[in-house]
């Protein structure tokens, strides 16, 4: 890794990236692999038929093994992110018709046109932030609310912003049910981060900006760490970790994605 005072440049264009959007500050996001999920139904025990006709179950707990078999093969293997990602159920974020699709390793559609991320890069992504018991983390894009539940697990306070009000409400709601008190939702535009309560020892981002948004790293503590992808285009783009040091940030690049631009501004709804 090296010291870099200059804005963040992309080395390549990665070869044959898989499509991988997150909109704005929503929560669309798909990982660089296009792997197939692994799992096929929520948390919750379920009972279908087979194309014999024959009755077959799965318990909570095969479901949950299916589940972290899922996250592991795609390379998340820190324990305290898989406990963290194992004790919130994402069914909670999935409504309507798509419920029982709500722990495939895939986006699903949400409110305002938006999607909740796959399970696979909310976990390699919570990975490299690197989280602990006792950070401040501000995240970028509230989207269904799944992101900031999981790290409500891992982190003292969690402070979550996104353009789109409803949004916001509706995973306010959810945190509210689920008893999370260390979670808090509102609505923001993200590209200027959180200054109110800056700095922030760890910033999570899920939308692409071409180098990372100067006020987001003026509110990063001296030895906090932020995780977004960046790049000039959306062909051209790495997941990158930025570490604030004494005298300046290092930038390490840790996968190909591709991201829809971060936008400025509130939604509209």
């Amino acid at each position: 890794m090296s010291l870099r005072q200059k804005p963040w440049r992309p080395k390549a264009p990665p070869a044959e990236q898989p499509a991988s959007q997150r909109g704005g500050q929503d929560d669309r996001q798909e990982g660089a692999q296009d792997d197939e999920g692994l799992m096929d139904a929520p948390w919750q025990d379920t009972r279908d038929e087979d194309d014999n006709g024959e009755t077959r179950s799965g318990t909570q707990a095969e479901r949950k093994m299916r589940f972290l078999f899922a996250l592991r093969s795609h390379g998340v293997t820190d324990s305290r992110v898989l406990r963290a990602m194992e004790e919130v159920d994402r069914g909670r974020f999935v409504k309507g018709v798509f419920a029982s699709r709500a722990y495939d390793d895939m986006p699903l559609p949400i409110s305002c046109g938006q999607t909740i991320s796959q399970p696979s890069v909310v976990g390699l992504m919570t990975q490299a932030l690197q989280v602990g018991p006792r950070d401040t983390v501000l995240e970028i894009g509230t989207g269904s609310g799944y992101q900031a539940a999981i790290l409500s697990g891992l982190a003292r306070r969690v402070y979550t912003v996104d353009r789109w009000r409803r949004l916001s409400r509706e995973a306010q709601d959810i945190f509210t049910a689920m008893g999370l008190t260390n979670v808090t939702a509102l609505v923001r535009d993200g590209s200027f981060g959180l200054p109110d309560q800056a700095p922030f020892d760890r910033i999570l981002v899920t939308a692409a900006a071409e180098d990372p948004p100067g006020p987001l790293l003026a509110q990063l503590k001296p030895g906090g760490i932020m995780v977004l992808p960046v790049g000039q285009s959306d062909t051209v783009q790495q997941l990158i970790r930025v570490k604030r040091l004494e005298n300046g940030f290092d930038y390490e690049e840790l996968r190909p994605v591709r991201f829809v631009p971060l936008v400025e501004g509130l939604g509209n709804e």
